[in-house]
């Protein structure tokens, strides 16, 4: 079962998004895209006011170990977090690697799995 994780934070929403890219990059981890997924929207003529960015960050170390146990990971990658407004601070949002890992049911990643989900709540943490 998909499971998430959420932190709100107390920072403004682009402070949290400034931050949580700092503290990504200090675990190794790259911002490899950044959607502003409201200005997406914009772009093919529909409103929204909401502020909604999606992260897809990636370790390409933790990755290429994860595709040599099984090339089905790559189904996971890049592993994407979620920045919204709410209340005027940035809320910190992703599926927890593991429970998408666990639908693989292969038991020889379910421990790289958890680190790399421990890292993640760790740096989402520290924002």
């Amino acid at each position: 079962m998909i499971q998430e994780y959420t932190r709100t934070t107390s920072l403004p929403y682009e402070e949290t998004i400034a931050i949580l890219k700092d503290r990504l990059m200090e675990e190794k981890f790259g911002v490899l895209i950044a959607i502003d997924l409201p200005q997406k929207f914009k772009e093919k003529g529909l409103e929204s006011t909401e502020k909604f960015t999606i992260l897809e960050v990636c370790n390409p170390f933790e990755a290429f170990k994860a595709v040599g146990f099984d090339p089905k990971v790559a189904y996971f990658l890049p592993c994407k977090l979620i920045v919204r407004e709410r209340d005027k601070v940035g809320v910190i949002e992703m599926i927890r690697p593991y429970s998408m890992i666990a639908e693989l049911q292969n038991t020889t990643l379910d421990g790289f799995a958890l680190e790399i989900e421990n890292t993640l709540i760790r740096v989402i943490e520290k924002v």
